[in-house]
């Protein structure tokens, strides 16, 4: 939306800089354009962004917040929020958040989307709670063992052994699932923020390769956020499909320690 010329100016630095993902450098100039216009609320809901790209969702979700604040009319900001609230686990404001979206807007399809994703990852987390809690329990009770015949003792103690080695590697995958979903949300972001980008209102755009950015047009930079998108997405779903299989292996490696020790006790 138009603003003052000069805090525009500032916000087409900070895209320049986001298309980069130059976060650091993009959210000097949207604080710059705030400082110029505090009443533009494209300028937090970008440097939102660009924090959240970096990773600090209380900093994102403050922006958003900000944002939806100078102007409740503007979707974007309650996705921001929502995506950040998300991110800190904190599903039930982030449900609230998209709901106040849909207030304003109720056919939105990507606060529709964003409701789904959210409920999904929130049944997700309950999920892999349930399965720490009871990898927790199964690798660290040795009580029931001590009174019962030797080699008993030593079938139980292997099998518990498989079950940390389960646990460790259900964890693993945890964490991989995350870098996935943090490298799927990063490049939407990102694409969203470039669409958004007036025609003609950059000269120069990079892409990340490796630990270097190489000088890129926009037509490559989309491609390369759509197969990062793609791949990601590919490998947060094989991830997850083995998270759940993990976590088959270790209901049933729990079971059958508890019924060696039951039946080995009576």
């Amino acid at each position: 939306m138009p603003g003052i010329p000069e805090a525009e100016a500032k916000k087409d630095l900070g895209n320049k800089a986001f298309a980069a993902k130059d976060y650091d450098e993009a959210i000097k100039y949207y604080t710059a354009a705030i400082s110029i216009d505090s009443k533009n609320c494209v300028y937090y809901s970008n440097r939102s962004a660009c924090h959240g790209g970096k990773g600090d969702w209380e900093k994102a979700a403050n922006d958003a917040k900000e944002c939806i604040k100078v102007n409740p009319e503007f979707i974007k900001g309650y996705y921001r929020l929502a995506n950040a609230q998300s991110e800190l686990n904190q599903f039930d404001a982030a449900l609230a958040t998209v709901k106040q979206g849909m207030a304003v807007d109720s056919n939105n399809s990507q606060l529709q989307k964003q409701m789904r994703q959210i409920k999904a990852k929130r049944d997700n987390q309950r999920r892999v709670q349930n399965a720490t809690k009871t990898a927790t329990s199964a690798a660290t009770d040795n009580a029931p063992i001590r009174s019962l015949d030797p080699s008993v003792i030593k079938e139980v103690q292997d099998l518990q052994a498989q079950y940390r080695t389960t646990a460790k590697e259900f964890r693993d995958v945890q964490v991989k699932i995350r870098r996935a979903q943090l490298a799927k949300r990063t490049s939407e972001l990102t694409k969203n923020q470039l669409e958004e980008l007036p025609d003609g209102s950059y000269s120069k755009l990079y892409r990340p390769v490796g630990k270097m950015f190489m000088l890129a047009s926009e037509s490559e930079i989309t491609t390369h956020l759509d197969e990062t998108i793609e791949k990601e997405g590919k490998n947060e779903t094989s991830l997850s499909s083995k998270m759940e299989y993990l976590e088959k292996m270790m209901k049933s490696q729990q079971q059958n320690i508890q019924e060696l020790t039951k039946s080995a006790s009576e």
